[in-house]
């Protein structure tokens, strides 16, 4: 019985194996557990508010949780993908690649940031470990300010 051809890795792939390539394709770029509770508190206070949304139309980025009549803008970051000051470690395979793509997620997050202030939205970004009733109450708090000022 001959083995196995060895896994080859589709042109352009990332992944350094066949378990890498599916446990990354696994991760969820979208209403991960942290957002949905963030979420479900929120909402549980009756605000209304658009998921996964784009902000700016212009902008081919989308905020978790978007506030339009309040321009507010929430975000929350995973600590892996976006660089936490806390719980970031830095991979110990295809280090190089993923160190990359950390620091330009970073500073993809500030220049969304920027280009949001700028148009006049206010963000708000919480990291996955935050505490979600804390992050509800500041949301809740920020959109009421706003609403009232606008």
């Amino acid at each position: 019985m001959s083995s196995p051809a060895p896994w080859v890795p589709p042109e352009g792939s990332w992944a350094s194996s066949a378990a890498r390539r599916r446990n990354m394709q696994a991760i969820r770029s979208r209403d991960t557990k942290p957002e949905q509770l963030i979420r479900r508190l929120v909402h549980a206070q009756g605000f209304r508010y658009r998921v996964a949304a784009r902000p700016l139309p212009a902008l081919h980025r989308t905020a978790d949780m978007v506030f339009r009549p309040a321009k507010v803008a929430v975000f929350v970051d995973g600590c892996y993908w976006h660089g936490c000051p806390e719980h970031y470690v830095p991979p110990k395979t295809n280090s190089g690649y993923w160190s990359k793509k950390v620091e330009g997620n970073m500073a993809r997050d500030r220049d969304t940031d920027q280009q949001l202030t700028d148009a006049g939205w206010l963000v708000l970004r919480f990291w996955e470990h935050s505490a979600a009733q804390e992050c509800a109450a500041e949301i809740a708090r920020t959109v009421t300010r706003r609403r009232q000022t606008t």
